[in-house]
């Protein structure tokens, strides 16, 4: 006898798998008869849906944001949560008022503690030192003709000196060969 109640309880188990499979298929297909796709900014769209138990999920998914594929708004109770994820599928929790529907890819990157590449960081800081030498160069070069300039009128003025001396002398010398 224990072992036809033990058969009887595995098909009962059976059954109620395949009841909750078809379900959680139903629910599945419900939702996404009823999601709708908008463009939306910075190279993204936006897909939202509604399950059968009333919890609205709105899937913001970037095309090509280096720093996050999508983000995630679930909103079930009253309550809204969300969860972002990078493109190498780390996903984070976002805590911030703003709203990430609408927000670029990089605040909502930066809100959910994804950093930029370091390439893009160097990228800038060398940008920043270029302008900065060139700008050190420039102002040396600007220093650098400006005491060539005073150099210049400095042997200008002890040529015309040296000029009017000679001048002098040779005025005199002519009049100690003329009287």
């Amino acid at each position: 006898m224990n072992n036809r109640v033990l058969v009887l309880m595995v098909v009962m188990l059976v059954a109620l798998a395949a009841g909750c499979n078809r379900n959680e298929a139903a629910n599945a297909n419900a939702t996404a008869a009823n999601a709708t796709t908008t463009a939306a900014p910075d190279n993204s769209e936006i897909t939202t849906s509604v399950d059968a138990n009333g919890a609205r999920t709105e899937t913001r998914t970037f095309k090509n944001n280096p720093r996050i594929s999508k983000v995630v708004v679930t909103t079930r109770d009253g309550r809204r949560t969300v969860r972002a994820t990078s493109p190498s599928g780390e996903e984070r929790e976002v805590k911030t008022d703003a709203n990430v529907l609408e927000a670029t890819g990089d605040r909502v990157a930066a809100a959910a503690g994804f950093v930029a590449d370091k390439g893009e960081d160097v990228g800038d800081k060398t940008v920043s030192g270029a302008k900065k030498v060139g700008s050190e160069a420039a102002d040396k070069a600007e220093d650098v003709g400006d005491k060539a300039v005073s150099g210049a009128k400095k042997v200008g003025d002890k040529t015309v000196s040296g000029a009017k001396k000679v001048g002098s002398e040779t005025k005199k010398a002519v009049k100690k060969v003329i009287p």
